[in-house]
């Protein structure tokens, strides 16, 4: 398996913790900087690694920054990402698993609560199955507008 890293200023330090743990594990990781704390612009640093996830499939993305929101949302902008802001393990588990997440965004928890989200979504398979219905339903929203959603009520 490949990663690709990144971050900006905030997360810069656990992002060098977590591209650490990662390559003593022996995984590939392609860190993308930034390669000092100055101030930097997530919006960017989280396109390239979607870019970069895109084109090479089977790879997957670490996203470190003030909050993990920002670079999430600006993953998701990328064609064929599905990027999570996982706030726990079972959140983490569950977006692997169920949604086949491929962009794994983080900060707003302690070092050790980062490092065993980090631990389950690496570990984490997707279930496929039935959640693979589901995920393709994601996929196509890249290619058009959702249909309407069928009001029960009527």
């Amino acid at each position: 398996m490949k990663i690709y890293a990144s971050s900006d200023h905030a997360g810069f330090e656990l992002r060098q913790e977590l591209v650490g743990i990662l390559r003593g594990r022996g995984i590939d990781v392609d860190d993308r900087g930034p390669v000092d704390p100055r101030s930097c612009d997530y919006p960017l640093a989280a396109t390239e690694v979607g870019r970069l996830v895109r084109n090479d499939p089977g790879s997957r993305g670490l996203l470190v920054c003030g909050s993990g929101i920002g670079m999430c949302m600006a993953a998701n902008k990328v064609q064929g990402v599905r990027a999570v802001d996982a706030w726990n393990v079972d959140s983490a588990r569950l977006s692997r698993a169920h949604n086949d997440a491929n962009v794994l965004c983080a900060r707003m928890v302690s070092k050790a609560e980062a490092r065993a989200i980090l631990d389950v979504w690496i570990a984490t398979a997707f279930d496929g199955g039935r959640h693979a219905a589901r995920v393709a339903q994601i996929d196509d929203r890249d290619q058009a507008v959702a249909p309407p959603i069928p009001n029960p009520s009527v």
